[in-house]
């Protein structure tokens, strides 16, 4: 056996739910079989090498094994812009361990640590060895949003006034041992640091490049969670932890591990209630939601940041706020609803212009939402609502000089280079949608040298797809002819996460 996932006949009967999908997506089975094998790699299964022979042994009625039905399953929502199940390709998946699967999982400190823990090792270790992801399944709809809700529940055993993540007795709600540590002031402070390290690594050179490592860091940050401490350096123990969660969740996402990256960020959410900060929270309900519009389900996505804007609408800085008003506005705009988008996108504007008039102190997280995201974020939800409404001129005039403004600031910002890629992307398909081709190319071909500096699979994603829709609508052009040929020889479909 090759171990390529050979499973089990079902008889002879075809598999006529994934070849309905398979034949939808305009993928030969040589393509399919390849992006196979390159999300194993991306998973560390590389023991999986499947070939067209297989795709088609699949496509006939034979069953494979974990984890290429969850493979497929990613494959197809990323193609089709929405969440596809494994049960909607005919295919069957190994019930998932209760302990590491699902997101409905109990809001309290000990648990918290301990998923944590549980999790962050099975990333590090498992993944080797072609197992993580296995077991995980994307949530979405009522399965993902009603757990998420608890967030604003308070938590039991809590004493009003008290410092959060404490207990009655002054314990830490992590451990029941007295309340003393063996951190020091200046450690835990190195672990902050450590954490908006990572952070501007991740924004420089994608998520490819240091998940592991944030992922290790979080690891030893839930053994020291396993520790008595007094409260307040369990709080920001507590705090440094969901940072770290959020970071590995964006990580997994920017290279496209999606229920990775999901069971992260929900992970995240627990500590950040365990720390009291209720602001990070819905930072990391604002990647839910991204994570949500990516998938093709804006209905989550906008519940999602309802539900962050709810429970931090009295202790959000104004930069926070304007955050989460430009997801809302690009919920609204893949939804097809302009005008709420619209007035969503004037109210992230205007409360941007309240920060930094209250002297507040910004956390780390949130600094990278500069103006030059918020134009970009208001510009793409413009250019969304052209997509939406048929490839709109008239939306994709409104997105062109808000676009034009992002790139220009993040053309100065040696520090944001993905969001950066992703911008000139961005203006790229705003040209194609006014039919504008060479200007496409242009800001395209500038995308891809920056894209080879960056390891993101996100924005490679994007790229190739900006560069197939031209080659389709504008194939007889010589600049999309090259543009092509540089695509295809500079970004190769090889990159692994790492």
């Amino acid at each position: 056996m090759d171990g390529s996932g050979a499973g089990t006949k079902t008889g002879k009967r075809p598999n006529e739910q994934l070849a309905s999908w398979f034949l939808r997506s305009g993928w030969s089975k040589g393509e399919l079989a390849r992006q196979v094998n390159r999300r194993a790699r991306q998973m560390g299964a590389h023991h999986i090498s499947t070939d067209t022979s297989r795709v088609r042994r699949w496509l006939d009625g034979e069953q494979p094994r974990e984890p290429i039905p969850r493979i497929l399953s990613e494959l197809f929502s990323e193609r089709f812009g929405a969440v596809v199940a494994t049960e909607e390709l005919g295919l069957r998946t190994t019930p998932p361990s209760p302990s590491i699967s699902g997101v409905d999982l109990p809001w309290a400190g000990p648990q918290t640590v301990t998923l944590l823990s549980e999790f962050s090792r099975s990333d590090l270790m498992l993944a080797r060895r072609g197992f993580l992801g296995t077991s995980l399944g994307l949530a979405a709809g009522p399965a993902l949003i009603e757990p998420m809700q608890r967030w604003l529940v308070p938590a039991p055993g809590s004493v009003p006034g008290s410092v959060p993540g404490a207990v009655a007795d002054g314990t830490s709600a992590a451990t029941d041992g007295p309340g003393l540590s063996r951190l020091s002031r200046p450690e835990l402070e190195l672990l902050e640091s450590t954490t908006a390290m990572f952070r501007q690594w991740d924004a420089q050179c994608g998520g490819g490049l240091r998940r592991k490592a944030v992922v290790g860091q979080l690891h030893e940050v839930t053994d020291l969670l396993q520790e008595p401490h007094p409260p307040e350096t369990a709080r920001r123990l507590f705090t440094c932890a969901a940072e770290l969660a959020e970071l590995a969740g964006w990580m997994s996402y920017d290279v496209g591990l999606q229920p990775t990256a999901q069971k992260y960020f929900v992970l995240a959410l627990h500590a950040a209630k365990e720390a009291g900060d209720k602001p990070l929270g819905a930072y990391i309900l604002s990647s839910m939601s991204r994570q949500m519009i990516h998938l093709g389900r804006p209905e989550d996505a906008l519940e999602l940041i309802h539900l962050a804007q709810y429970g931090s609408r009295e202790c959000a800085t104004a930069r926070t706020q304007s955050m989460l008003y430009a997801m809302e506005a690009r919920a609204y705009a893949n939804m097809g609803q302009p005008s709420k988008c619209k007035r969503a996108v004037r109210m992230a504007e205007d409360t941007f212009e309240d920060v930094g008039l209250g002297g507040e102190p910004e956390p780390d997280w949130i600094r990278f939402f500069s103006r030059a995201e918020l134009n970009g974020e208001n510009a793409h939800s413009y250019r969304d609502l052209a997509y939406v409404a048929g490839r709109s001129p008239t939306y994709a005039s409104l997105a062109e000089p808000v676009m034009a403004r992002a790139v220009e600031l993040f053309r100065q910002d040696e520090e944001h280079q993905r969001s950066y890629a992703l911008n000139l992307i961005g203006m790229a398909t705003v040209h194609l949608l006014k039919r504008e081709p060479e200007q496409a190319t242009e800001l395209a071909s500038e995308a891809l040298t920056v894209a080879r500096r960056v390891r993101s699979e996100r924005v490679n994603t994007r790229l190739r797809k900006t560069v197939d829709t031209a080659a389709r609508d504008f194939g007889d052009s010589a600049e999309v002819v090259h543009l092509t040929d540089q695509l295809t020889a500079q970004l190769p479909e090889t990159a692994e996460a790492v």
